[in-house]
């Protein structure tokens, strides 16, 4: 599987997921993604491998020893990772191609935001009908 930051500076691929994917719903991943919860899965470092732009990429250490890496051109978060660990927690988002496997777990739900409630809301396949 390949994968891409928002501007394509940076790309990287894969051999597999190696852990499911799960929503976090952390207040440091909400403010970094800029969205109520992100899309994780862990990636072994053996299985994955920077394909171009790895001098684009710029890291932010947001909580002590985890480092978030994120393209320097547009901004897009990739990666987190510990450097002591063996993988790196992957942001499925990023994604170019389908992982070909479904999200089994939501955590960190005690930290959500009030005004993230169940989905009883419309959904469009595109923009809303109205504009």
């Amino acid at each position: 599987m390949k994968g891409s930051c928002l501007c394509g500076a940076i790309q990287y691929e894969l051999s597999a997921l190696d852990m499911p994917i799960i929503f976090c719903h952390c207040h440091r991943c909400r403010k970094a993604h800029a969205a109520p919860y992100t899309a994780t899965a862990g990636v072994m470092k053996s299985n994955f491998r920077w394909l171009q732009g790895e001098d684009k990429l710029s890291s932010f250490e947001s909580s002590p020893g985890k480092l978030r890496r994120f393209c320097s051109v547009c901004g897009s978060h990739l990666v987190a990772e510990r450097l002591g660990q063996p993988h790196v927690i992957l942001r499925v988002a990023t994604l170019d191609d389908d992982p070909g496997v479904k999200p089994q777990a939501h955590i960190w739900q005690q930290e959500d935001v009030t005004w993230l409630e169940p989905d009883n809301i419309p959904c469009h396949a595109t923009w809303q009908p109205e504009r």
